[in-house]
């Protein structure tokens, strides 16, 4: 094993990653070290390492291309959007924040109001770092199968424990398994943010197939479902901003697509 500051990576993607910081087109490499760097790393894949993109290809003759690369300065970026729902959780919405911080990520958070109390500063932070704060009901009810008086109260208890808290109103909802009532009137206009990518996080919990579900898929302007209530999605959503920063993407939070 072979480390990097916090990153452990096998011998194979070890002696890749020195080889492609020497530039060029890499020599044919043992089949052992390239079985276990395309074991590690699939056959196309990209890494920010000491600010370079390492892009490489393995073919099954045994030869490996790679070069350096990256977005080119002044290239237009393409926006998607990080949306999480079901939290705040008290542990891994904290390190999943750590994580975009580092980054300088935003992301959208959908909260439940049943999940606020007692985690008031976590919420405090989500504002203070600039991440939209949005609704997902009190108890993450089908409110297309309330009344418009019990639906109503789902919402509105929960957008006033969050206002409490940041001091700013509550403006976007995401109704829980996207059913949402256009009828609906309560005392203040939402608007309902959707998805177009789901990473059905909440089934597998199975960090590979997360981030292989989303950046084989993605497309500008996507918004991506997960949820900040497992560890494997917190690893999977830090792993899916560093894979896509390097492709061009930036991430913004969802009411910025949905208003352009």
């Amino acid at each position: 094993m072979w480390k990097w500051g916090k990153l452990e990576l096998g011998w194979g993607f070890a002696a890749l990653i020195v080889l492609a910081l020497l530039g060029g087109a890499g020599p044919a490499l043992p089949p052992v070290l390239l079985a276990a760097a395309c074991h590690e790393l699939g056959h196309l894949s990209a890494l920010w390492l000491a600010g370079a993109r390492v892009e490489f290809h393995c073919d099954q003759t045994g030869s490996m291309m790679f070069r350096l690369g990256g977005v080119e300065p002044g290239a237009e970026t393409k926006k998607i959007a990080l949306t999480f729902d079901d939290g705040p959780h008290p542990r891994y919405t904290e390190e999943l924040l750590d994580g975009l911080a580092e980054r300088d990520v935003k992301a959208t958070f959908f909260l439940l109001g049943q999940n606020i109390e007692g985690r008031e500063e976590i919420i405090e932070r989500m504002a203070r770092e600039g991440h939209l704060i949005g609704n997902h009901t009190y108890y993450h009810v089908d409110i297309t199968r309330l009344s418009q008086r019990e639906a109503c109260r789902e919402i509105l208890d929960t957008s006033e424990k969050i206002t409490a808290i940041t001091g700013q109103p509550v403006e976007y909802i995401r109704p829980p398994f996207g059913n949402w009532d256009k009828e609906l009137e309560c005392e203040v206009m939402m608007l309902p943010i959707f998805w177009s990518v789901d990473t059905l996080d909440w089934t597998t919990k199975n960090e590979d197939q997360i981030v292989q579900k989303v950046v084989t898929k993605i497309e500008e302007n996507d918004i991506i479902l997960m949820h900040d209530s497992y560890d494997s999605t917190v690893k999977a959503a830090l792993r899916i901003v560093d894979l896509l920063q390097a492709e061009g993407y930036e991430f913004v939070t969802a009411d910025e697509l949905i208003l352009e």
